[in-house]
């Protein structure tokens, strides 16, 4: 799967959001200043090259959708991220978010609250 541009990802989201939606529809949820009308049909229209999203024409208007979804997206976006900055080490990422100095006592409670989660119901499946 390729990696997004910005400009790309943006009216994907705009786009998981909406489920399905026209040119206009999608113009109506970026923020002021909007780019021209052209601008986001070709960057559709890449998205629809690059396998990210098809339509269903309706007379001259197509109405666009996803083909991937946020999650598979998501998934592959960060397995690149983690090689490349982290080295697949999620140890070495869980490290440079709580020694980061924007994280509070609180937020850093709610990490280890959710990681004792998680390794709770995996216990839990291995067990099974």
């Amino acid at each position: 799967m390729k990696e997004l541009t910005k400009a790309e990802e943006e009216l994907m989201q705009i786009l998981w959001k909406l489920r399905k939606g026209f040119i206009n529809d999608i113009l109506d949820e970026l923020p002021d200043p909007k780019p021209a009308y052209n601008t986001v049909s070709t960057i559709v229209r890449i998205l629809e090259k690059k396998g990210f999203v098809d339509y269903t024409p309706y007379g001259k208007a197509h109405e666009y959708f996803p083909l991937v979804s946020k999650k598979d997206y998501t998934k592959t976006y960060f397995g690149h991220f983690m090689k490349n900055y982290f080295g697949n080490s999620y140890r070495e990422m869980v490290s440079f978010f709580t020694t980061d100095d924007n994280l509070n006592i609180r937020e850093l409670e709610e990490l280890k609250q959710a990681m004792a989660e998680e390794i709770i119901r995996k216990k839990i499946e291995d067990d099974e």
